[in-house]
């Protein structure tokens, strides 16, 4: 059975190489608008979903186990911030959730199974408060290059910038794939794949 990772973040990758040894990266490729009046962990959960349904139709039925995720992240007032779209962008972001708390949410999918599919989505919430940096060390940061494919436009793992203050939850849901609930998962697959056989 060939196992897919549907996403070509490289943190992803890292992480998932903790729970397996090989896998293959897809890349899908979906619209990833929000829709109107779609709550935020909804829009999570459905990007998760469409991602994995998009990677299953282009192996065109081949037998395979697919995980795809999406995050995001939301400040305390339910504002979404994605990834930024310029260097004014993520000094804006950065300085919002300077000192202060919001939240990450991780969805994510497996799906496997051609003539009888079956699928599970599943959303994990962190609760992060960020340290409070000065306004040079955002511009640092910024000059890195870092904040630019990150939602929130931050990485919680950076060692150079460090933004992150504390956590409540999962520190792997923060980087992009909670690793203890993508586990629970993937062995309800495999129980259902034995009962298959």
């Amino acid at each position: 059975m060939r196992l897919i990772l549907a996403s070509s973040s490289p943190r992803r990758q890292e992480l998932l190489r903790q729970l397996v040894s090989g896998f293959e990266v897809i890349k899908p490729d979906i619209d990833e608008s929000r829709r109107l009046d779609e709550s935020l962990v909804d829009y999570a959960e459905r990007l998760s979903r469409e991602k994995a349904e998009a990677v299953a139709k282009a192996l065109a039925g081949s037998p395979a186990l697919i995980i795809a995720a999406d995050t995001i992240v939301i400040d305390r007032e339910g504002e979404l911030l994605g990834k930024p779209v310029d260097a004014a962008d993520a000094r804006r972001m950065l300085r919002h959730l300077r000192n202060r708390v919001h939240y990450v949410v991780t969805a994510f999918t497996v799906c496997q199974g051609v003539e009888r599919p079956r699928h599970i989505t599943r959303h994990t919430r962190t609760i992060v408060r960020m340290r409070d940096f000065s306004d040079a060390e955002i511009e640092a940061y910024i000059a890195s290059g870092d904040p630019f494919d990150k939602a929130g436009g931050y990485a919680i793992q950076n060692d150079s910038f460090q933004p992150v203050a504390s956590i409540e939850g999962s520190y792997s849901n923060v980087v992009g794939l909670p690793l203890d609930e993508l586990r629970e998962v993937l062995n309800e697959f495999c129980a259902w794949s034995t009962l298959r056989a």
